[in-house]
């Protein structure tokens, strides 16, 4: 029975580290600018779960980069160009966003993530609504 147990236990284990739950997760976001008539609606997709991570008890005794722990954050993306409707001439109507093809946990890469936690902002429109879905406008 100790080597079943046992067994279970290096499956489990494993099983874990494995299957972290960091996956692109679809994300509805609303981008306006205030010189445009319209607010769009983009679908998109972003990375989101959740990354097994360690608390180290030792703190005081380590340097800083080695107290950062694991996010979930984007291991293959690629950047859309969208065009915001209603925009005067003077003003750029478009918007570029990341589109997360697959994801994994690691230390947060600042070239291309937002590593510090905010308080979310209200994603909604105050304009009247576009919506823009994969290549084409309804």
């Amino acid at each position: 029975m100790t080597a079943i147990f046992l067994v279970s236990m290096l499956f489990g284990l494993a099983c874990g580290q494995a299957t972290s739950f960091c996956i692109p997760t679809e994300y509805m976001m609303h981008v306006e600018r205030k010189e445009c008539d319209y607010c769009l609606t983009i679908n998109t997709t972003i990375c989101a779960g959740y990354c097994m991570t360690r608390d180290i008890n030792g703190k005081l005794f380590l340097p800083k980069y080695a107290l950062s722990q694991d996010i979930c954050t984007y291991r293959d993306f690629t950047y859309k160009t969208v065009e915001i409707p209603g925009c005067p001439r003077h003003v750029s109507p478009y918007f570029s966003y990341p589109i997360a093809v697959s994801c994994k946990c690691g230390k947060c890469n600042t070239d291309y993530s937002d590593c510090i936690h905010e308080v979310i902002k209200t994603n909604y429109c105050t304009k009247p609504q576009q919506s823009y879905m994969v290549g084409f406008s309804i």
